[in-house]
């Protein structure tokens, strides 16, 4: 029987306490005798609310400071929200996927309007999202998209006081707080291909502390895990770590992987699509397949021009 003792690194935002929270909870139900507790931090991507991820560092700004906790030994694990999680590790540190995948999909939250459809001209919708922002501005040209920063709670607040028509969150994090209701509308993933990852809780920890992977083996999950490595493989291969308009989405049905992939520019005004289907044990070549898919098409050319802009 394991007595484990593990030190939990988490932002603080309301969902990530949650998240980190709920794993506590599992680990202790798995191990009655553990002792787990939270460390909680304030990262780099916390701190910097005036300006948008993409300008400032991308993602990784969101676990630096945790993964330099493990480094330390002042934690053992992190928990994250993969699509916060940059494609490269760093040297030294394991990821699992821990399921079941919460609802990957995107969501409509506004006080006044059921749907983006019934949003008149020039109305303001918010995401702290390229990839939303593409999309959005692809299919409802007439509204104006503007940048929203901050915690789940802050968004809400910000559109509750009338910065916004409406806003674009992803529904996982909505479900988690227990705050589906504010969901107005789910978004199809035709309409908003999600992001990288979304929905989906990641358990990162160092490859050497000699008992983790296998404490947490009876969290993963091998499904979730298989249809995240596939949309990681395909932003690794087209993306690295920059943050640009790219979503991807995987599904696993009896063994066979589906994975639908976009790359479009920042203005909306180009839009490449792709897909293919792979199995369930080699998910990076599904991701390779597609991502050369969208290649062929000119995802190059789109990828190139946002990294340029962002380093002008």
């Amino acid at each position: 029987m394991y007595s484990p003792k593990i030190t939990i690194a988490t932002r603080e935002s309301r969902l990530a306490l949650w998240q980190a929270e709920h794993i506590r909870h599992r680990i202790t139900e798995l191990y009655p005798d553990a002792a787990v507790e939270l460390l909680g931090m304030t990262t780099t991507g916390d701190r910097i609310l005036d300006k948008s991820l993409a300008a400032v560092g991308g993602k990784g700004l969101f676990v630096k400071e945790l993964e330099i906790a493990m480094q330390e030994g002042r934690a053992h694990l992190a928990v994250h929200s993969l699509k916060d999680v940059p494609m490269e590790l760093p040297v030294g540190f394991s990821l699992f996927v821990a399921g079941p995948r919460e609802d990957p999909r995107d969501a409509w939250v506004s006080p006044h309007f059921g749907h983006l459809e019934d949003l008149p001209s020039d109305a303001i919708v918010g995401t702290s999202s390229l990839r939303r922002a593409c999309q959005l501005r692809a299919r409802y040209p007439h509204l104006r998209i503007e940048p929203l920063r901050g915690n789940l709670d802050t968004r809400l607040r910000k559109l509750d006081a009338g910065e916004y028509h409406g806003i674009v969150l992803a529904a996982a994090g909505l479900r988690r707080l227990g705050l589906g209701e504010r969901i107005r509308a789910l978004m199809s993933i035709e309409e908003s291909l999600p992001a990288v990852g979304q929905g989906a809780l990641g358990l990162e920890f160092p490859e050497n502390h000699p008992h983790m992977a296998e404490w947490l083996a009876p969290l993963r999950d091998a499904g979730a895990e298989a249809c995240v490595r596939a949309e990681r493989a395909l932003s690794r291969r087209l993306a690295g770590s920059c943050d640009v308009p790219l979503g991807a989405h995987a599904v696993l049905e009896a063994g066979k992987l589906t994975l639908q992939a976009f790359v479009g520019s920042p203005e909306g005004d180009r839009i490449l699509k792709a897909q293919g289907e792979g199995s369930q044990e080699d998910p990076e070549a599904l991701g390779h397949a597609v991502s050369e898919q969208l290649l062929v098409q000119g995802a190059a050319d789109i990828l190139d021009r946002c990294r340029n802009s962002r380093a002008e």
